[in-house]
């Protein structure tokens, strides 16, 4: 029987449906698995995407046609079952279910299993054929609690006020910004100083607390008084660091907060002061139970350590295959996180 997922120069194209999920190119009808930029592009005509992601797709792309879908909610289109559930990545981020003349596909977009108090845990869907990510598929992969590296995160940024240093964490616009930041407050961080963030981060933070997500206070950097930078924690974007931008805070610490930061070497090469491994994907024990929990026999790749899982899930005696695909690693553009003027534009991925 024929693929319900195949890939055209658009995208990932399902044929009996007649859609694309997460598409490269405008297309006619395009289900977005969640809002950073490469899985959601500007130029299509008709969106669909799940409710809690509506108010960031929206900030992002503009004055679109989006239709929202209640996680577990299932429409039909040609005949084709589909429905939208949690992928635990950032907020209103889905795995998509494709149901077709008794087959089901999962296409699950960026996932991860850890807890995060910003978006819908990851809840995993049975599968005939599951269709993952692989961005971190490596076994040195391995992320300690989230609730440790906040700590460290705290710890950092105490020792910075206590100094007179202003803390800069570069993290993504969308996502991990506002994780940091419910997560500073669940930790009970908010003592040390002020939470300001950079301009592209602002829009998002109004798209998340639109959604119902409880964000703690967050001072725009440019309206923070200059007597309470020494002791403020700001959140930038990767795009600004080495930029003009940062010389408004005199003396600062900086520091990333990715996955990347796993290997140590990855903080060198960006000369930085601090690397905190916090990651919104699946490391690789989190991708092995993700793919377990899935049931699926054929599992198909589409980005990541592609080569690598590939191999790995062969030798366990499933039919793996990778998809080529225009996805990036974990980060995106910096350049489409919502036009500000302190907005560097910089399109490189982290």
């Amino acid at each position: 029987m024929d693929d319900l997922i195949v890939v055209r120069p658009e995208g990932l194209y399902c044929p009996p449906g007649d859609f694309h999920i997460d598409p490269w190119r405008p297309v006619e009808h395009a289900i977005v698995t969640h809002a950073h930029a490469d899985h959601a592009r500007m130029g299509s005509r008709h969106y669909i995407a799940a409710q809690e992601s509506a108010p960031v797709l929206r900030a992002r792309l503009g004055d679109i046609d989006v239709a929202t879908l209640a996680y577990g909610e299932r429409i039909a289109r040609h005949g084709v079952s589909v429905s939208l559930h949690p992928a635990g990545h950032v907020l209103g981020s889905a795995q998509v279910r494709i149901e077709h003349r008794g087959r089901t596909w999962v296409v699950s977009g960026d996932y991860k299993l850890a807890a995060d108090p910003t978006c819908t845990p990851f809840e995993p869907v049975r599968a005939d054929v599951f269709v993952t990510e692989s961005t971190f598929g490596l076994p040195i992969y391995r992320w300690q609690h989230a609730t440790r590296v906040v700590g460290d995160i705290a710890q950092w940024w105490r020792s910075n006020a206590e100094a007179g240093r202003t803390s800069i964490v570069y993290a993504y616009a969308f996502g991990k910004a506002q994780r940091i930041a419910a997560e500073l407050q669940a930790a009970r961080a908010l003592d040390i100083g002020p939470l300001a963030c950079h301009g592209a981060v602002v829009t998002v933070n109004d798209a998340y607390r639109a959604a119902g997500v409880d964000l703690p206070p967050l001072v725009h950097a440019t309206e923070l008084d200059a007597s309470l930078r020494p002791r403020a924690l700001v959140l930038a974007p990767p795009s600004a660091s080495g930029t003009p931008w940062l010389r408004r805070f005199g003396d600062f610490s900086d520091a990333f907060a990715s996955g990347w930061m796993q290997v140590r070497g990855a903080r060198r090469r960006r000369a930085l002061d601090r690397g905190f491994a916090l990651s919104d994907h699946a490391d690789w024990p989190g991708l092995g139970a993700a793919i377990a929990a899935s049931g699926a026999t054929r599992i198909v790749v589409t980005h990541g350590q592609v080569s690598t899982m590939v191999r790995w899930l062969a030798e366990r005696g499933l039919d793996a295959q990778a998809f080529e695909t225009q996805f990036a690693d974990e980060g995106e553009p910096e350049a489409e996180a919502t036009g500000t003027p302190e907005q560097v534009p910089d399109a490189g991925r982290a």
